[in-house]
């Protein structure tokens, strides 16, 4: 849940957000269709800001809801977005489309994602990557971060394991400037401190069949191989599984113009095969 101090005041917040967003009095102004001398009174707290006001600014400078709630709150208003769990049965048709969206990608993984990396739903793409992680890590609640990072993990299988940790904590990082989030900066501060695992799959090793994804053995080649033929578009995880190493490009997607805390906060993200090798090792191992 985001903290507010109790001495905060709706302007200098506000300021906070044009400040990070790079938006300058006037601009915002004439987005919101306002004059710079009001929107100066309003950031020093010379002037109150309507309950409008508030979220016209809000929506040009593109905050969250969560953080649009909070700032109602101190502007004196009641909250505008509601936070439903989604086990609420008003959710119920929104988790059968996420359920019938992650089985339609079978059988590549994809999964969906909290404001704080908490699974909400995965499907059998996923389940797949996941053989040999221990059952601790695997109790609910499930955060994809812990999973991936942790040395227990997936992090041993991960052959790109610096480049992709990094681009990992960076987007946490983003996150959390983005949604000042305690409970994302504790996650951050957990994963961020885990030891660098011990490297998996050094022996020559391969897997059975002729799908004709790249061996352990060859994987120091392989790797490079994939990396620079998937780098031309975007920085591939190289995960190895089953003595092989399987190459994946991710993408995250989340809901447009959201009315409520818990689906604005929601995150559907699909890993694509990077080369040919891969896809076919996904069709060949995942239950259809």
């Amino acid at each position: 849940m985001t903290t507010v101090l109790p001495d905060t005041e709706v302007g200098p917040l506000l300021r906070d957000w044009r400040e990070q967003r790079r938006i300058s009095q006037l601009e915002l102004a004439l987005r919101a269709d306002s004059s710079a001398r009001h929107i100066s009174f309003i950031e020093t707290g010379r002037s109150r800001p309507s309950e409008d006001m508030v979220l016209r600014l809000a929506e040009h400078l593109d905050i969250p809801v969560r953080e649009r709630n909070a700032l109602l709150v101190l502007a004196g208003y009641a909250p505008r977005y509601p936070q439903t769990s989604l086990d609420d049965p008003a959710m119920a048709s929104l988790r059968e489309s996420l359920e019938r969206l992650l089985a339609a990608y079978e059988p590549y993984p994809a999964l969906v994602v909290d404001g704080t990396y908490g699974v909400v739903a995965a499907n059998r793409g996923v389940a797949l990557l996941l053989e040999g992680v221990p059952e601790k890590l695997l109790a609910p609640p499930l955060n994809a971060m812990r999973l991936t990072l942790h040395p227990e993990g997936l992090a041993p299988r991960i052959v790109n394991l610096p480049e992709w940790r990094a681009d990992l904590l960076a987007q946490m990082d983003r996150q959390i400037a983005l949604v000042r989030s305690p409970a994302l900066r504790e996650l951050y501060d957990e994963v961020a401190a885990y030891p660098s695992p011990a490297r998996a799959g050094g022996t020559d090793r391969t897997a059975e069949g002729s799908n004709g994804a790249v061996p352990v053995a060859d994987r120091a080649d392989g790797a490079g191989r994939e990396r620079d033929r998937a780098a031309a578009f975007a920085l591939p995880m190289l995960l190895e599984h089953g003595g092989r190493v399987l190459s994946f490009v991710s993408s995250i997607a989340t809901f447009n113009t959201p009315m409520d805390v818990t689906v604005a906060e929601l995150a559907i993200e699909t890993f694509l095969p990077a080369d040919r090798e891969t896809a076919a090792y996904l069709h060949a191992h995942v239950p259809s």
